[in-house]
Formats: structure tokens, C-alpha cells, sequence
């Protein structure tokens, strides 16, 4: 029995909650035995379900730039399952354990982060240093910036990002608005100028992200999700025309009730670039 199947069967005798949270809950942890695959642990039944699968799941999301929010609602999932396979030991018991806080708190300061280009220089692996300048031109997430391939993506004005590169499994389109775009979309058609795609052909994801990590930690390209913040303050000037709080611009706190419905457009139009679906979300980049 597989894993998949283990879950749907622990779930259909586990009828806690409503049909909503029941449902939700089934494909969080799917989508995480999926994210476990990724990262190189194939389990052949739930049984085989650690603690350095908990930890691995927890780093993976951290390195994926998750909220603190999403990261406890996931862990809640996971604390649920143990219960049910008698394991409730693999998880720890306090977030805080984990390096998780109990809240975010926005703050109006900038956490974009500039790309820094002599480390950049230095990066060998030329698939690597081309996801880095797709993360910094488009804002992409790490994984997506992995998976890229230039034929599929590219069209007239815009990007098209396939459902299986994002997080949560949501295909979405980013434009492309800047010549530096078209360089760096161009750079990529160099590197892979059949395909385009920043896999080579003897790797899978998994190879490749291990060869991407190990290359940012060897020049010290850390953190590289400040880069998405960067990319979204940088879209929010050319979407609304005016800076965000993070960069000085005006708070929301300021605003006359008008000017708040037209800055709740904007942020609108930029969670859609940046793929999430409430838009509240985007203060955590450009501020409140």
C-alpha cells in the first residue's frame, strides 16, 4: 500500500472536523508526502513517517520563504496524523521548536535584498546562476526558478508559470515589463537553447536543487527570498506608480478611505503576479 493510499484510508475513518476542514486537511498532507519525495525521501508506507522527515518538511518550507501561519497550520496537519499513527513523538510539540513564530508581525521595513553581483560572478553552475537572475528579475520562487524551461513559459508580454513549478499547484502569469526581463529570458535561451529548461538533461529536480544549494552556500548567496520581496516592491511602483511603505511610501494608516480602495487594487493586482490568493499577504513584502 502506498503511502497515498494509507492516507486517504486514515483519513475516511478519521472523520474529525467538517467536510471542509477534513478535505483541506487531506490534501495538505498529500502535498506533503509529495514535497518529502522532492527533497529525496520516497516512503514506502506512512509507517516509515520520523522526526527527520517532520525537520526536513519544516527546512524545506522555511527555504521556500512560507509564512509563519502557513508553517503552523501545516505542522497541525502533520501533529493530527501522528496522533492517528501513534507517533505523536516525531513532531515537536511547541513551534517555537522549530524556529517558528506564534505571529507575524508586518513591520514597515524592507526585506528586499539586492543580488549581489560578484558572488553572482562566482557561481559556476550555469543553470544556477540563471534560476538566481530569473528569481531576481521575475520574483519567482526558488523551485520555480529551478524548473523554468523557456519554451513553455515564454510568451509575447509574459511569463506563464506551469501549475507543477508553484506553490500550491496554481499556474499563474507574470509580465514581463523591463529590458532587463528580456536579458535575462534571453540568457536562459543561451544556457538551454533547445528547451530552455534549467534542469539538465541528466538531473532531476532534486539534483539539481542539491546542486543549487550547494553552489549559493559556496559564494554566500543566502537568503535568496529576499530577492522576491525586492522583485515585489519593484512591481508595486510600476503597478500603482508610487512607492511602497517599506520604501517610505505613504502607510495605509495615512490614507483618506479613497485612497485605500485604490491602493486595495494595486495590491490586488500585485498578489496575482506573486501567486497568492489573499491580498493581505502582500504587506509582508511591501508593507502596511
Amino acid at each position: 500500500m502506498t503511502v497515498r493510499n494509507d492516507l486517504i484510508n486514515i483519513a475516511k475513518h478519521n472523520k474529525d472536523g467538517s467536510f471542509g476542514t477534513r478535505s483541506k486537511r487531506e490534501k495538505s498532507l498529500q502535498s506533503m508526502f509529495k514535497e518529502l519525495k522532492e527533497v529525496g525521501y520516497k516512503l514506502p508506507s506512512i509507517n516509515n513517517f520520523k522526526t527527520k522527515h517532520v525537520n526536513a518538511l519544516v527546512d524545506k518550507w522555511k527555504a521556500d520563504g512560507l509564512t509563519s501561519g502557513t508553517m503552523k497550520n501545516k505542522l497541525s496537519h502533520v501533529r493530527w496524523l501522528s496522533e492517528k499513527i501513534g507517533k505523536q513523538n516525531i513532531v515537536a510539540r511547541e513551534n517555537s521548536e522549530y524556529g517558528i513564530e506564534n505571529r507575524v508581525y508586518v513591520t514597515n521595513l524592507s526585506k528586499g535584498k539586492e543580488l549581489d553581483q560578484e558572488k553572482l560572478n562566482n557561481v559556476t553552475n550555469e543553470y544556477v546562476k540563471a534560476s538566481l537572475i530569473l528569481q531576481r528579475e521575475f520574483g519567482l520562487r526558488r523551485e520555480e526558478a529551478i524548473k523554468f524551461q523557456h519554451n513553455y513559459a515564454v510568451r509575447d508580454n509574459a511569463i506563464v508559470l506551469k501549475a507543477s513549478w508553484c506553490k500550491g499547484g496554481k499556474e499563474r502569469t507574470v509580465p514581463i515589463d523591463t529590458p532587463e526581463q528580456r536579458q535575462a529570458l534571453e540568457y536562459v535561451k543561451q544556457i538551454s537553447p533547445y528547451t530552455g529548461c534549467l534542469i539538465p538533461a541528466h538531473k532531476n529536480y532534486i539534483g539539481q536543487l542539491k546542486t543549487y544549494e550547494h553552489e549559493t552556500s559556496r559564494v554566500k548567496l543566502n537568503k535568496m527570498h529576499g530577492l522576491r520581496h525586492q522583485y515585489a516592491q519593484d512591481q508595486f511602483k510600476r503597478i500603482s506608480g508610487y512607492d511602497c511603505p517599506v520604501r517610505g511610501g505613504k502607510s495605509r494608516k495615512d490614507m483618506s478611505h479613497s485612497e485605500r480602495q485604490i491602493d486595495n487594487k494595486h495590491r490586488i493586482e500585485l498578489s496575482k503576479v506573486l501567486g497568492h490568493e489573499r491580498m493581505q499577504i502582500t504587506a509582508v513584502y511591501i508593507g502596511s
